[in-house]
């Protein structure tokens, strides 16, 4: 008899939103921290938390490269500009260009950092499209691997991260660039 659907539920937390029932994570902003109207990234961008802490790889003019902290595997990294813009119709000339650029350099360093065999790169605009932070667009880069697949997550519930985020934050911030920054 053949397996028809796999599920992997324990995303769920992840994609509904749940964050009262996630755990702390280091860099996270703290529960009292006012909801200003500004969206999740950008408070965690302005939080003046040091990048180490919030696991920023780099600020550029208008856009900028988090690591995701419930990443799908080691060094999933997402790319967002700097001020909330839901859909890429939203963005001005100048942020659509850094955020592509931004992507194209966030795959050559994952491929060169990680040896990983291919990226996935994509974008979720708007809840239904499976966006869980949809009132702020960003690009998500997954490093994979040939035979990364494996039914831990399925079977176990348990995802296998070989790498923790702030080794990886070292490690691909060292070969971003030296200041972490990207030019004007």
């Amino acid at each position: 008899m053949g397996l028809d659907q796999l599920w992997a539920s324990w995303r769920s937390m992840y994609v509904t939103g749940a964050a009262e029932r996630r755990a702390a994570m280091p860099g996270d902003l703290p529960e009292d921290a006012p909801d200003d109207g500004r969206s999740l990234f950008e408070r965690i961008l302005d939080s003046g938390a040091p990048d180490e802490e919030t696991f920023i790889l780099a600020r550029g003019a208008t856009c900028f490269v988090i690591l995701n902290r419930f990443p799908y595997t080691s060094g999933h990294l997402m790319v967002l500009p700097n001020r909330a813009a839901p859909d890429l119709e939203d963005l001005d000339d100048a942020e659509f260009t850094e955020l592509w650029s931004l992507v194209r350099h966030a795959v050559v360093v994952l491929k060169s950092t990680l040896r990983c065999d291919g990226v996935n790169v994509g974008i979720n605009l708007g809840r239904a499209a499976g966006g869980s932070q949809a009132d702020h667009l960003h690009v998500h880069c997954v490093p994979r691997w040939v035979g990364d697949a494996n039914f831990m997550g399925v079977v176990g519930g348990a995802q296998v991260m070989p790498v923790s985020l702030g080794e990886q934050w070292r490690r691909l911030r060292d070969h971003w660039d030296p200041s972490g920054t990207l030019g004007s």
